[in-house]
């Protein structure tokens, strides 16, 4: 993604674009991003450093190779924004984490080359590690499937420059035909955890625990550092979310956001060029240029035409919810009226469980719905679903005699 400004000749505008630049993608590396994206980062690394321990608390790391944005997550326990194979476009299951975490550790032990032959081998002994076995997880080679498994994490990881290719491909090595060498850059691994303290640090040894340790910050009780862990906490929850609704606020971060936002709805906008939209239940940053997001609604494609269709339904039923199977029925109805455009196994027996199960998330990610969990789920309008809302169409009689009624734009 190309992040650009509104403005790109002038310094402002440049700072504005690189700061785009970090924010659509926090790890730059040499090489894999353009070169005049990396050089504009780094000419502004100073002035992007400070604004963003001021503002959010999150530290920058740039030298000649990597620039790094440790943005710390401003929801631990959001699942609605998942990492996803780069090809593919799936997102990552649980047993992909696990892969990644498992693979990661072994290339930091590793040479400076590596097969993904050998690095598969030695995931498969640490995922035989007994306190992992014993939380149930188990990883083989010996269905295509986990061999799928393992190459979608090496491509996350060329993805992100941990891993360069020498020669092969991946294709190869998922046939068994062939197998795949890589150099291992050890500098973009050290930079990858943004984390509030070491994990060496952690005491608690059960897995939730020790990952909300992870980003977990203490506050001195004083006035200036309560303010300014509140405006670290809000800036990064507007930079972040799609919408920040207040009734999801604190009683001390709504107050602060009461009293503050004019001037951090100011600051966002003069760095990012994002632009606040406030309304009553909340606030969202809008992106004029529509690039800082990894979920567009509306969008091109039979799935997203789908999205959107369904967010107008649910937010034509208004404050009642509606439940999943009553989307089922409404998709099914949907697919055999739009037959000639949608892919054709749209309208096969079934096929709307999976076309819903991936438009509710992102209506999920975009923070425009509940779910509340059921037999059969209820899926919940929040406020910004209403500008998904169509109007009863107006009919307007014209005044020329002889020329027929017009339907007015909804």
């Amino acid at each position: 993604m190309r992040a650009r400004g509104p403005a790109e000749g002038d310094p402002s505008g440049r700072l504005q674009r690189a700061a785009r630049l970090l924010l659509a993608r926090p790890l730059l590396v040499a090489g894999l991003t353009p070169d005049d994206e990396f050089r504009l980062v780094r000419t502004y690394a100073s002035e992007l450093r400070e604004w963003f321990d001021r503002e959010t608390g999150w530290r920058l790391v740039a030298d000649a190779q990597t620039i790094r944005l440790m943005k710390l997550t401003a929801d631990p326990q959001d699942q609605t924004h998942p990492a996803r194979d780069p090809k593919a476009r799936t997102p990552f299951s649980r047993q992909r984490y696990v892969l990644a975490c498992l693979a990661l550790a072994a290339l930091e032990r590793a040479d400076g080359q590596i097969t993904l032959g050998r690095l598969a081998e030695d995931v498969v002994l640490a995922a035989a590690d007994p306190v992992l076995a014993a939380t149930g997880f188990t990883f083989a080679l010996d269905r295509r499937e986990r061999r799928a498994d393992m190459v979608a994490v090496v491509r996350l990881l060329l993805h992100w420059g941990v891993l360069r290719r020498v020669a092969g491909h991946e294709d190869a090595y998922l046939g068994t035909s062939g197998d795949v060498l890589y150099d291992v850059d050890r500098r973009v691994i050290a930079g990858l955890l943004a984390s509030s303290r070491g994990p060496s640090m952690i005491g608690d040894v059960a897995a939730d625990g020790r990952l909300a340790a992870l980003t977990v910050e203490v506050v001195p009780d004083v006035e200036d550092a309560r303010n300014r862990a509140l405006r670290h906490r809000l800036t990064r929850l507007l930079l972040e979310q799609p919408v920040v609704y207040y009734d999801e606020l604190t009683e001390a971060e709504l107050t602060y956001l009461t009293s503050q936002r004019h001037a951090i709805l100011n600051r966002i906008t003069q760095l990012t060029g994002l632009v606040g939209e406030v309304r009553a239940e909340g606030v969202a940053m809008v992106d004029p240029a529509d690039e800082l997001t990894d979920v567009r609604m509306p969008a091109e494609g039979m799935q997203s035409h789908l999205t959107l269709l369904l967010a107008e339904r649910v937010a034509a039923a208004g404050g009642g919810g509606l439940r999943v199977s009553e989307l089922h029925r409404h998709t099914r109805e949907l697919a055999r009226a739009h037959r000639s455009y949608w892919r054709k196994h749209a309208t096969d027996p079934g096929a709307e469980i999976e076309l819903v199960a991936t438009a509710l998330d992102a209506l999920r990610a975009l923070k425009l719905i509940l779910v509340e969990p059921a037999d059969d789920p209820l899926v919940v309008a929040r406020p910004a679903i209403a500008r998904y809302a169509l109007a009863e169409p107006t009919i307007r009689e014209t005044r020329t005699t002889g020329r027929q009624p017009r339907t007015a734009a909804r």
